[in-house]
């Protein structure tokens, strides 16, 4: 890490980096050997609608899987859709495209930081630093449309710092198409860039990268600013402040009364990466980070500050940039969506680049203040596991890498659903009936995982689904359910062994996630001795009994004559 030199052997430093990007994704694929039914968390919701490239049959009516098909970008649609062509399922590209991904991503921040500050192995210390940061987190594992913009933000870096009007433009033109939230930082970015160039007087190709890239910008931007979905607007925030979906415990937590929480760390609506704050220590790049304009202050003390270049200026533009769209994201709630996918990603690409540049400031100032070239075997030993774990240390933690990986754990019930017709629609208020369309690829009434609140009219069906679901399976009265069974033309019912225990009913998060305000009611009414229909008939219309699961058949359900 001590180099003196820019024209040090630059290959070494990014093979090791892009092997480092390739051990941990290989590493998180790993858990799924041996195991046929196992999803990224967030892939039920974004993925499993692709199966229908595979079989166009599949989930018909759906609205599920045809509100996540709608939202989702058309170059992220792609990347699935051509596998698809060739007979990959979806759902195994989505394991496959991680290490792809966090490969490119690699390929490219080495890249910006040796356009920043041309020592290889700084530039080796900053990818590892963004490759571990990465694999904290469940971002970059979905394989959703937000993993993409860390290869593709960071090409455009790349590009900008290299002066390629050409390559900013593609790499603007790409973050649209899989997530344009990041089509907004790029331009703000560009614009700081391109004044502070201009003040510069360093104008060459400069006008020509500017225009080209606003103008790319706008025209990815325009139509998701004209689109209207078919799933009604998109709520605001005097709607979202009403609704218990918004607050912890929701699907969708977004406020809290801990000012804290809200504007630091919340997931969704937080400056700060949550990952930081959660894990046994703050990753130690962050306050390498942290450190780096102090040292750029005392160039007679840390020697290799002389050969960071201008371009280091791009990580204070991504800073002001994102952060001023953090607000904004806030100002304008929901229509800029989550207010954190503005500065999260972004610090965690600023916070590595610049761990790696002061790690190697300090690292070459220590060597030279101890001299510990000609130290004893034992002190460089000890120096040596100390940089060792300075490194490496998110990666020696438990929770490393984090996948949120989903198993099955009870395949009769996905084979058994499985072979049914295609059509066929499932209603449950189990938590396991989330993974019902990726292991058996069959229709859900609803489920917890898919009410999701932004757009109106999705939200409202599901709303009325979810409260009729739950009054029906809890209902006293035959007539209530078999009425509700043929509303939704309901083929099978999924009920956990213990769904009519009161304790299932009252700590139940799912289903409070589903509609608190029914759950509370059948909570009181089950405390007053009522007792469920559905659970005096289990002996005669369960067709499979499974572990802590029973599945009725609907239609015994509405034939079926109390005895």
């Amino acid at each position: 890490m001590a180099e003196t030199r820019s024209d040090r052997p630059v290959m070494p430093a990014l093979i090791a980096s892009l092997a480092a990007a390739a051990i941990c994704g290989l590493w998180a694929f790993s858990k799924t050997w041996g195991s046929e039914y196992v999803i990224q968390d967030d892939a039920r919701s974004h993925v499993v609608w692709m199966l229908r490239f595979i079989d166009p049959e599949l989930f018909p009516n759906d609205i599920i899987m045809d509100y996540f098909q709608s939202v989702a970008p058309a170059g992220y649609k792609l990347v699935y859709q051509i596998p698809a062509m060739v007979g990959i399922d979806p759902l195994l590209t989505n394991k496959i495209l991680p290490t792809i991904l966090g490969m490119i991503a690699a390929g490219f921040c080495f890249g910006v930081s040796y356009l920043i500050f041309p020592i290889p192995w700084a530039a080796f210390a900053s990818t590892l630093f963004l490759t571990q940061n990465l694999w904290l987190k469940d971002d970059l594992i979905s394989a959703t449309p937000r993993a993409f913009f860390y290869p593709l933000f960071l090409g455009f870096l790349y590009f900008l710092l290299r002066r390629s009007a050409v390559g900013t433009a593609i790499a603007i033109a790409l973050l649209g198409a899989f997530y344009p939230q990041g089509v907004l930082i790029a331009i703000g970015v560009l614009l700081l860039d391109s004044w502070r160039l201009f003040r510069i007087d360093e104008k060459r190709g400069l006008f020509s990268r500017l225009i080209l890239g606003v103008i790319v910008g706008a025209s990815v931007l325009i139509p998701y600013a004209v689109k209207t979905s078919e799933f009604g607007a998109i709520i605001t925030l005097s709607e979202a402040r009403n609704l218990p979906e918004f607050y912890p415990g929701g699907r969708a937590t977004f406020f809290t009364d801990k000012p804290f929480d809200f504007w630091i760390t919340g997931d969704r609506s937080g400056l700060l990466p949550q990952e930081w704050f959660l894990k046994t220590f703050i990753p130690p790049q962050v306050f390498l980070g942290l450190s780096l304009p102090l040292l750029l202050k005392y160039q007679n003390r840390f020697p290799l500050v002389k050969y960071i270049n201008a371009n280091i200026a791009v990580l204070a533009e991504i800073l002001l940039t994102s952060t001023g769209l953090f607000f904004l994201a806030h100002l304008l709630l929901f229509r800029l969506h989550h207010p954190s996918r503005y500065s999260q990603h972004c610090l965690r690409i600023v916070a590595a680049i610049a761990g790696g540049i002061a790690l190697a400031l300090i690292l070459d100032f220590i060597i030279r203040k101890f001299n510990l070239k000609q130290a004893k075997p034992y002190i460089k030993g000890i120096a040596g596991v100390g940089l060792f774990l300075l490194l490496f240390y998110p990666a020696l933690t438990a929770s490393f890498p984090g996948t949120k990986y989903v198993f099955g754990r009870v395949p009769f019930l996905y084979d058994f659903l499985a072979i049914q017709p295609e059509d066929t629609l499932i209603a449950s208020t189990s938590e396991k009936a989330n993974n019902i369309p990726a292991f058996s690829r069959r229709s859900l009434l609803v489920g917890s995982e898919y009410v999701l609140p932004y757009h109106e009219d999705y939200r409202n069906e599901l709303q009325v689904r979810s409260r009729d679901l739950i009054r029906a399976q809890y209902s006293p009265d035959l007539t209530t359910v078999q009425n509700f069974i043929q509303k939704y033309e309901i083929d099978f019912w999924l009920l956990n062994s213990d769904a009519f225990d009161l304790d299932y009913v009252a700590d139940n998060s799912p289903l409070g996630q589903l509609d608190a305000e029914a759950t509370a009611e059948i909570t009181a009414r089950l405390e007053a001795g009522e007792t469920p229909i559905l659970s005096e008939l289990i002996y005669d219309c369960s067709v499979l009994e499974v572990e802590d699961k029973i599945v009725l058949d609907a239609e015994c359900i509405v034939k079926w004559k109390k005895r």
